[in-house]
């Protein structure tokens, strides 16, 4: 699944990794029942609801899309311990080349255990890589159903604020 970056990215958005829709479309957070989209839409990122054919013109926004770890699965947890460390590792190698000013986990749990925080909170993160500052955010997909839109576009666009005023 080809990353969406350029360099100096207001947000890097990370997955934990592609649904294999995802990886068959060649497309990011295709599933139509994924509140990504909206999510950005509604927290402010976007002037208008994206369809994720769309993705190439978050770059113009200065926003892109990668994923904690390549591999496309049926669901993230077929992914272990293992596959987020080497993830992690492939992330930071990403984030020192394309120097986003924020770098947003989309998955608390894949954040504790890519980045070994298992206290880590939603929200801003004291550690960073080099100068980009982390944020976690809930994964979008619909199988999340701890959180609803409205909590999402709440939580993504605290991010969005936070982009706005740096």
């Amino acid at each position: 699944m080809p990353d969406l970056l350029a360099p100096d990215l207001r947000v890097l958005f990370c997955g934990i990794n592609p649904s294999l829709y995802s990886a068959v479309v060649g497309v990011h957070f295709a599933r139509p029942g994924n509140r990504f989209w909206p999510s950005l839409h509604a927290a402010g990122f976007t002037p208008r609801l994206l369809k994720p054919a769309e993705q190439a013109e978050l770059l113009v926004l200065g926003l892109g899309i990668t994923n904690v770890v390549d591999r496309a699965t049926a669901s993230a947890d077929q992914l272990g311990a293992e596959d987020y460390a080497e993830g992690a590792k492939s992330l930071a190698r990403k984030v020192k080349r394309y120097r986003p000013k924020y770098l947003a986990v989309l998955g608390l749990g894949a954040y504790r255990t890519a980045f070994s925080r298992p206290k880590a909170k939603f929200g801003p993160q004291e550690e960073t890589l080099g100068d980009t500052r982390l944020w976690v955010l809930p994964n979008p997909s619909g199988l999340n159903a701890s959180y609803q839109l409205p909590d999402l576009a709440r939580l993504y666009g605290e991010l969005c604020r936070a982009v706005q005023t740096r």
